[in-house]
């Protein structure tokens, strides 16, 4: 997808947050595109995680702005986020241990009818839930040993997969994955980067926060460096400028 011909699905600007007085983030700005794989990359307390829990409506910013399809809002909790089309799925994935991807899927956000009764006197349309879900983990290709099993039975790539295959039900405009693959081995790992790919290649704006910079070489249509609160570089990653792009990170000389 052509980015400059398109406006961006979700801007930053100028934002600034503050923890006492500490600054995490300072006056930082980026785009995230329709189609495409942005990398957020940074190292430890560099700002990553602040920024995107005020993405997604865990904090809010002190300054600036954040606008979805060009327009200002401000999230007041991660639900109102989610209501806004931004799903996150955070590196300790917040699976229930003992329920289906299903179950996991819809814990908060039931299928249930009649709908003019109150939410509390509805029955649940297991059944809906149960087909919806199926449809996705089919269409997004994941392999799992029984789809009605509790995903405590399951290994962490297929526990990776209902994370972010569960992000991509509800995801209308942005999904945001951070480190997606940490802890996973090589075969594991595959299955999250393809499923990212094809993620990204039905139309949905990625932002992805790893450490792994073969994996950001190999996903990401363009990276974002953030270190000690500031943005200090955005460029398209390549094997030719990798060394770039780890100095921005750590804070080398040029």
């Amino acid at each position: 997808m052509n980015a400059a011909s398109n406006p961006p699905v979700l801007a930053v600007r100028n934002a600034v947050k503050r923890f006492g007085a500490v600054q995490a983030l300072k006056d930082v700005g980026l785009e995230a595109y329709a189609g495409e794989v942005l990398a957020l990359l940074g190292d430890n307390g560099a700002g990553k995680s602040t920024l995107i829990k005020c993405i997604s409506g865990v904090h809010r910013l002190d300054e600036g702005e954040i606008l979805i399809d060009s327009k200002p809002t401000s999230f007041h909790s991660p639900a109102a986020a989610r209501q806004a089309g931004v799903e996150t799925v955070y590196q300790d994935l917040a699976l229930f241990d003992n329920l289906t991807p299903a179950q996991n899927f819809y814990c908060g956000r039931e299928v249930a009818f009649p709908r003019w009764l109150p939410r509390g006197l509805r029955l649940l349309n297991n059944a809906a839930m149960e087909r919806e879900a199926a449809a996705v983990i089919d269409r997004l290709k994941v392999k799992l040993p029984r789809p009605d099993a509790p995903v405590a039975l399951m290994s962490g790539g297929q526990r990776q997969a209902i994370a972010v295959a569960r992000a991509t039900v509800f995801a209308r405009k942005i999904v945001i994955l951070d480190e997606p693959t940490a802890a996973l081995g090589l075969r594991e790992a595959r299955k999250v980067l393809d499923l990212v790919k094809q993620l990204r290649d039905e139309g949905n704006a990625l932002t992805l926060i790893t450490h792994n910079m073969e994996h950001v070489i190999e996903l990401a249509d363009r990276a974002v460096v953030l270190r000690q609160g500031n943005k200090v570089g955005e460029l398209r990653p390549t094997r030719e400028n990798q060394h770039e792009l780890v100095s921005m990170i750590v804070g080398a000389e040029r």
